[in-house]
């Protein structure tokens, strides 16, 4: 049986993804921006969002940043119409097997409170972590590495619960088994890189229960 497992949280515990994407493209529509389509920009972090969208201007992209900060307060995510609906059951599961439970994902750690808090997931969670106080983002394995140290697991007793190219590498990199939770419709995502797809995140229960043997 697996220890802990570690899942992102963008893609795989909420869809947040295309609500991101369409709220910067508002926002910067109204600063005089235009586009042809919405720029998906799922699995990456701000920072390189952010440098992908004005990548000549620093000071710009700086201003601009600081606006959208001020936008997303006026605009909040939806945590629950965005939350994929089995988060709670699995980390119900999980907890009732002793198997440990940690967030580790990219965005910014109010935003990760913030769908704790919107789904009640507080006291089922061991461990929330941040991109942000690593060293490096995905796809280094800081923060799955930094979360193993917390928890006190090893990678050998741990699965990593992904969706996106770099997040899969990362948790491969940090020596955990790493399962992907498959794409929904819509989405694009080469996903070829994980030990394992689950096709619903509840899935990952069994998985972990069988000490992480399972069809990749």
């Amino acid at each position: 049986m697996a220890r802990a497992v570690l899942f992102d949280m963008d893609g795989v515990l909420a869809f947040t993804e295309g609500f991101y994407n369409q709220r910067r493209v508002d926002y910067l529509e109204g600063q005089g921006f235009s586009f042809d389509r919405v720029p998906d920009f799922s699995g990456n972090h701000d920072e390189a969002i952010w440098k992908a969208l004005v990548h000549d201007d620093p000071g710009l992209r700086e201003r601009l940043h600081a606006g959208y900060l001020e936008y997303s307060e006026i605009h909040p995510t939806p945590w629950a119409s965005v939350a994929n609906p089995s988060a709670l059951p699995t980390f119900m599961l999980l907890r009732s097997r002793g198997i440990k439970i940690a967030i580790c994902s990219s965005s910014r750690q109010d935003l990760i409170d913030q769908f704790m808090c919107e789904l009640e997931l507080g006291d089922l969670v061991d461990l929330a972590i941040s991109g942000e106080e690593c060293a490096e983002y995905k796809p280094a394995p800081d923060i799955y590495l930094r979360a193993m140290t917390r928890l006190g697991v090893r990678p050998d007793d741990t699965i990593v619960v992904e969706d996106s190219p770099a997040g899969i590498l990362a948790g491969k990199r940090s020596g955990a088994l790493t399962c992907a939770l498959r794409a929904r419709e819509g989405i694009r995502l080469d996903q070829s890189a994980a030990d394992i797809l689950i096709d619903e995140l509840v899935d990952v229960v069994a998985l972990a229960s069988s000490g992480g043997e399972g069809s990749p």
